[in-house]
């Protein structure tokens, strides 16, 4: 099992620059690009066929069609992506959107547009974390895209008959 984290964005050069932030996790976790909610539920379908878990989803807010707010909603419904943490990387969303993202999608983080590489790694690594810690998996294969600290307590909190 990988974790994955998935990337919905519609201007291709805005997804390929939170691709390249976040190159130094690709050893460790699998990273899908998606152009728009269609795509992307197809990525989640052939993520969960790969025996992968969808643990992060980096989304923007508006898409062609639909919104990501309405994506981020709409994966609260589906067994495959309640639990996946969700980060809004927008500069458009407004007040209203940003709440019911928190209220109806279980927002974790929001990322204003343009973002700072080091914050967006850094919430990646918390928010990996964050996944790992709740679904109960051995984290030592994900240690490089992890907090440290957090994730050696993890370790240290669990027996090894326990993953």
């Amino acid at each position: 099992m990988k974790l994955t984290i998935l990337i919905l964005e519609d201007e291709p050069e805005v997804r390929v620059a939170l691709e390249r932030d976040l190159m130094e996790f690709a050893d460790t976790v699998r990273i899908e690009p998606a152009q728009d909610v269609a795509d992307a539920w197809e990525v989640i379908d052939d993520i969960a066929a790969d025996g992968d878990v969808l643990a992060l989803a980096l989304c923007d807010h508006r898409l062609p069609g639909t919104t990501g707010v309405d994506f981020l909603v709409e994966m609260m419904d589906d067994e495959r992506t309640a639990s996946t943490r969700k980060v809004l990387v927008t500069g458009q969303a407004d007040l209203k959107d940003t709440v019911r993202a928190v209220n109806k999608a279980q927002l974790d983080h929001y990322i204003a547009k343009p973002w700072d590489a080091d914050e967006l790694r850094n919430t990646v690594r918390e928010c990996l974390t964050d996944y790992v810690e709740q679904i109960g998996v051995n984290p030592l294969p994900f240690m490089p895209a992890l907090e440290a600290d957090r994730a050696m307590d993890l370790m240290r909190n669990r027996s090894v008959g326990d993953w």
